[in-house]
C-alpha cells in the first residue's frame, strides 16, 4: 500500500493539471450517475483523486465521502471544493480497508477508474457491498486489462519496475461481472465507451 501512496502523490500535480481524455463520455458518465441520485442520499466516493468528480455531483445529494490514498491528491481536491464553495464533501485519506466506515452507511458508493488499480478487486467490490444499504447502488468505471493488446501486457509491468505505472489488475467484462454477482449485485445499467473499458451502475440485492 505504501508504493501506491508513493506513486500517487508524486503524480498528483501533474494528475491535476491532466485534461479529461473524452468530455463527451464522461458528461455522459455523470449524467447517467445523477439520474439514480436523491436529494437525501450519502455518498462514498473510493479513489476520488483530486476531486473533480465528487465536487460536480455535490449538489445532487446530501453529503459526500471522498476518499483516496494519496494526501497530496486529497490537498489538491480540498482547495478545489473550497474555492467552489462546496460544504458538504467530507475528504479523507485511506482506502476502503484501512477506513472505519460502518457497514450499510451509504446510498452509493463510487468506484471509477480505480477497481484496475487494486491488488484485489474481487475483495474491495464485496467492501463495497458491505458499505451499501439494500438496494444501494454502485457506480464503477473500470479498465478491462486483460483486453489490451499484447505489448502493452509486456510493457506495464517493466513500466512498473522503474515507477512509471501503478499495480494494474487483469480482469474481463465476464470476470467483472462475476465478481459483482459474488458480492450481491445486479447489473442495471451497462456501457462499454471503448472496447478496453466498461462503465456500470449496479444495484445491491435487497
Amino acid at each position: 500500500m505504501k508504493s501506491a501512496e508513493t506513486f500517487w502523490d508524486k503524480a498528483a500535480a501533474r494528475y491535476a493539471k491532466s485534461p479529461i481524455r473524452d468530455e463527451a463520455s464522461y458528461q455522459k458518465k455523470l449524467a447517467i450517475t445523477r439520474e439514480y441520485f436523491q436529494p437525501d442520499w450519502s455518498v462514498l466516493e473510493f479513489g476520488c483523486g483530486t476531486g473533480g468528480t465528487a465536487i460536480l455531483h455535490s449538489p445532487y445529494v446530501r453529503d459526500i465521502l471522498a476518499t483516496d490514498i494519496s494526501k497530496n491528491m486529497l490537498e489538491i481536491a480540498q482547495t478545489k471544493a473550497a474555492d467552489a464553495g462546496i460544504g458538504n464533501i467530507r475528504f479523507q485519506q485511506g482506502t476502503l480497508d484501512s477506513l472505519p466506515l460502518a457497514p450499510g452507511s451509504f446510498d452509493a458508493v463510487l468506484g471509477l477508474n480505480i477497481l484496475h488499480l487494486l491488488e484485489d478487486p474481487d475483495a474491495a467490490i464485496g467492501r463495497v457491498s458491505s458499505l451499501l444499504k439494500p438496494g444501494g447502488i454502485f457506480v464503477a468505471n473500470t479498465v478491462l486489462a486483460a483486453d489490451m493488446k499484447l505489448h502493452w501486457r509486456l510493457l506495464i509491468p517493466l513500466m512498473q519496475a522503474l515507477g512509471f505505472a501503478p499495480h494494474v489488475s487483469r480482469f474481463d467484462r465476464d470476470e467483472l461481472f462475476a465478481m459483482l454477482a459474488r458480492a450481491g449485485f445486479d447489473i442495471d445499467h451497462e456501457w462499454q465507451p471503448d472496447s478496453l473499458s466498461v462503465f456500470i451502475v449496479a444495484r445491491k440485492r435487497a
